[in-house]
């Protein structure tokens, strides 16, 4: 992997999956976005919400210095209407592209 140690030290970043079919969202907060994000593709957690709904694509991500900043921003988030959350995600992929591989080799949304 070639991630900076500038985004190692991060310590909180909210994410939205979706599945396949662009039809589900999922929204959650983690401390290790590659981590968390493995785990939702090996369904490491049959129950859980994104494992039912096969919700495995990366499609946005914002990267937060401290978890407790970004579990404010996921509150937040978790407020918005479906349609505003889905604005927010195609200002930085309009084609709801799976972003994790770029992701792992360094190629960040907010460049």
């Amino acid at each position: 992997m070639f991630i900076t140690d500038d985004l190692k030290l991060s310590q909180g970043w909210i994410y939205f999956l979706m599945n396949r079919k662009r039809s589900v969202l999922y929204l959650g907060v983690t401390k290790d976005l590659i981590k968390r994000v493995d785990e939702h593709q090996a369904k490491k957690y049959p129950n859980n919400f994104s494992a039912k709904y096969n919700c495995v694509l990366l499609v946005y991500y914002e990267n937060y210095g401290r978890i407790d900043k970004a579990i404010r921003r996921e509150k937040q988030l978790k407020n918005w209407k479906r349609e505003w959350k889905l604005e927010l995600i195609k200002k930085k992929n309009s084609d709801l592209k799976n972003l994790y591989h770029g992701f792992i080799n360094g190629d960040y949304l907010w460049e």
